[in-house]
């Protein structure tokens, strides 16, 4: 079976990050979304378990970090195209998330930014598959 990854964040509005994800295209997996928890799909093996504050408090004894002061990760997804990087990151400005930075373009490589609505960094990169495989070749 393949390993399969869960992230987990913390959201202050679980609708409102729903709401927020929807309008990026995401799913929500039903068996594991209630008033505490939604589980969106990204992939087969890539899962985002958005819970509330009082829900994720449950996992930890710490704080839950304050996105407007401090970074606790940097997500990255990848993308198919440099098309759907930028559709993407535009879905999320429009739906409400903040462009962190502009877009880095080093031709084989391109990628855009941005928060969400509870300050979680995204980044979105495209990089050029026959750039990946002459890399791997000479691996």
């Amino acid at each position: 079976m393949a390993t399969k990854i869960f992230v987990n964040l913390p959201v202050k509005d679980l609708d409102a990050a729903k709401d927020f994800w929807g309008k990026l295209g995401y799913t929500f997996n039903p068996q594991f979304t209630d008033d505490n928890a939604a589980s969106m799909v990204i992939s087969d093996s890539i899962f985002v378990m958005l819970l509330t504050h009082k829900r994720f408090a449950d996992f930890t004894d710490k704080d839950i970090a304050d996105t407007a002061a401090t970074t606790e990760a940097l997500l990255c997804l990848s993308a198919e195209s440099r098309a759907e990087v930028d559709e993407l990151a535009e879905k999320a400005l429009a739906a409400g998330g903040a462009e962190l930075r502009p877009a880095s373009d080093h031709g084989f490589m391109y990628g855009r930014a941005f928060e969400d609505l509870d300050g979680h960094n995204w980044e979105v990169m495209w990089m050029d598959p026959a750039v990946l495989q002459g890399e791997s070749a000479q691996s």
